[in-house]
């Protein structure tokens, strides 16, 4: 290992940074989503096409989360993040300057591609904290990661109906490349070198889910938690614009504040995985997963059901994926990058097809199917934690997946 910053050193401020940086950059994967009722009446085009910019953002991240974020364990990390922060800006602003929707599409997976920056800030601040505190930093940072996703959409819901929908893309390219500076100059250098190269380094993320039956399980249960996450929030647009409610961008975009209590279960899910509870996290997460879709069943009809069930999804969502990420986190610390970039991937991707499933059901069956899908995998969720999650799995030792040169 050849690192530069050998010592824990993970002040209060930086974390925060860390926080803010994460939420910023993944935000820019979701500020569509309020606003595609307004998208594609502006191209002259359908929902279902206008969707697709939800299902492009989620599918570019996967790409990066498998192909750019392991470079984490070769690089110097420090300057890999200001450089992924700074062409996610120049994505956003590909957006804000679209002509036609597939110019847009490509600024869309050019920033989905580069936000995984998101994805190497996580484990750093892993890296970076005390091993009593580790679980705490990753629910900040994760709070940050919840926080950015959620609100994403309340900014842009309000700054489109202020100016409009490019706007938006605009002044995110902006934040962007200001947070990017400030990292630069508050970040320490660091470096581990895993002593492989590039292609052995993806073959190894491949060797980490043959190897380790808890990455397999944690990431299986990823997809399941971000695709019924995506099977709502892809929908919601359509569903607040149309009768009972003829929501604008705006209100639409304030129904993240409500699902931004789920950040508070980031720290929450941190916190029972440094006390050993990670794994009651993770039930109270897949319980979670399941309720959540009764009160959603009302949703068309009843504006409180809709709130609750917001509430209680994102709550369960975040307690699953944080008590994920710990788990994995403790298999190998000096793989974290690989096998945070395998998790993420499952992750996404299961956010994608949550995403193509969402726009299917609700142009074909309506809310209700919505409803009757996320309820099979939230069911399934349970089902594969009663299986996958006794006796958590043991770490392997399989020699292409040792620890590098110097790692212990």
């Amino acid at each position: 290992m050849s690192s530069s910053h050998s010592t824990h050193h993970l002040s209060v401020p930086l974390l925060w940074l860390m926080a803010i940086a994460t939420g910023l950059a993944v935000s820019g994967n979701y500020y569509a989503q309020p606003l595609l009722p307004t998208i594609a009446a502006a191209f002259g085009t359908s929902e279902t096409a206008a969707a697709n910019i939800v299902t492009t953002a989620q599918l570019s991240y996967g790409a990066g989360l498998l192909l750019l974020v392991p470079i984490a364990d070769l690089r110097e990390r420090k300057s890999l993040i200001v450089v992924l922060m700074l062409l996610a800006a120049a994505g956003l602003a590909l957006s804000a300057t679209a002509s036609t929707l597939p110019l847009l599409l490509a600024g869309t997976a050019i920033t989905g591609f580069c936000s995984v920056v998101a994805q190497v800030l996580v484990p750093f601040a892993a890296t970076l904290a005390a091993p009593e505190q580790r679980g705490r930093a990753v629910g900040t940072v994760m709070s940050g990661l919840l926080l950015g996703i959620l609100l994403a959409r309340t900014v842009a819901g309000g700054i489109s109906s202020l100016f409009d929908w490019r706007a938006v893309y605009a002044v995110a390219a902006v934040a962007m490349v200001a947070c990017a500076l400030a990292l630069g100059y508050s970040l320490p250098r660091y470096r581990e070198d895993a002593g492989l190269r590039y292609g052995a380094l993806l073959k190894s993320v491949i060797e980490l889910f043959v190897e380790e039956p808890v990455l397999r399980v944690r990431a299986s249960l990823g997809v399941i938690s971000f695709a019924l996450f995506s099977l709502f929030w892809t929908p919601l647009a359509f569903l607040l614009s149309a009768p009972p409610y003829g929501y604008s961008d705006a209100v639409i975009g304030l129904f993240g504040l409500a699902g931004a209590a789920g950040a508070l279960a980031a720290t929450w899910a941190g916190r029972l995985a440094d006390k050993g509870k990670g794994v009651t996290g993770t039930w109270m997460g897949l319980a979670g997963l399941l309720l959540s879709w009764l009160p959603l069943g009302f949703a068309q009809t009843s504006l409180v059901a809709l709130l609750i069930g917001v509430l209680l999804l994102d709550l369960a969502v975040q307690l699953v994926h944080v008590s994920n990420q710990n788990a994995i986190y403790a298999l190998r610390p000096q793989a974290r990058n690989r096998l945070n970039a395998g998790y993420m991937t499952c992750y996404f991707l299961g956010g994608a097809g949550g995403s193509l499933l969402a726009a299917f059901l609700y142009s074909h069956t309506g809310w209700l199917g919505i409803v009757a899908a996320a309820v099979c995998l939230a069911a399934a969720g349970i089902l594969l934690g009663m299986v996958g999650l006794r006796g958590g799995g043991r770490r392997s030792n399989h020699p292409m997946l040792q620890a590098g040169p110097g790692e212990k």
